[in-house]
């Protein structure tokens, strides 16, 4: 049976954390037991409902790691949370699939099926993973950095991330920091990380990228059509 991943957890943002459900059924029902971290969901975390949402085409080839900068890191469930709504409401929507706080839980942005708009040209191909804090000068704490990995993990099993995906920083597709100096090193040791492209430059050599996005890049195209 094909699981489709979704997040779970109590109804406020504080208190135990189950494991990863499926469907939005009840954990007794059906449960992905492999994956032993926490998820809390968009309902969870008290998100607004978004603006509009265009479907993701999956399996996607590419996984974006991303640092929020601001907010700092949050160590517990209550902090979490709000450091979530709080990325929502300066982002207006949340612009990233998922989240990982330092309190080693996983929390859905845009989730799996949905577009995000974390990595500007880069968007219909990847899946975007912010760990929660600046990251510029040490790295995410263990907790965090696994549970990042375990979810793309998961990504790829429940069959939303191509199992040959690469792994890169937000700064390979654009001109940014993200995700900081720390993070990016660390992230080089992981499995599938990929040091092309280089730049966003070097989007216009990637097979995958659509040519309406390489003629954005080239300055041709001005308007952004939306996925059927």
């Amino acid at each position: 049976m094909l699981y489709y991943l979704v997040l779970s957890c109590i109804s406020v943002c504080v208190g135990a954390m189950p494991t990863v459900v499926v469907n939005r059924v009840e954990s007794t029902e059906n449960e992905v037991h492999s994956y032993n971290f926490p998820f809390v969901s968009r309902a969870q975390w008290r998100a607004r409902d978004p603006v509009k949402t265009t479907p993701l085409q999956t399996p996607v080839p590419y996984v974006v790691i991303h640092h929020s900068y601001i907010p700092p890191a949050c160590y517990d469930r209550e902090k979490c949370c709000a450091a979530m709504r709080g990325m929502q409401d300066f982002h207006i929507d949340d612009h990233g699939c998922f989240a990982v706080g330092s309190d080693g839980a996983a929390y859905e942005g845009r989730g799996w099926e949905t577009l995000g708009a974390h990595a500007l040209h880069f968007n219909s191909v990847s899946i975007g993973i912010c760990l929660i804090g600046d990251w510029r000068y040490e790295i995410p704490p263990a907790q965090q950095r696994k549970t990042a990995m375990a979810l793309i993990a998961a990504g790829v099993e429940l069959g939303y991330i191509k199992p040959d995906y690469k792994l890169l920083g937000h700064r390979q597709v654009r001109a940014t920091e993200c995700p900081g100096d720390a993070l990016f090193n660390e992230i080089k040791t992981w499995d599938h990380f990929s040091p092309y492209p280089s730049s966003h430059l070097d989007l216009l050599d990637i097979a995958e990228i659509p040519e309406w996005v390489k003629d954005t890049i080239r300055g041709k195209n001005t308007t952004i059509p939306i996925p059927s």
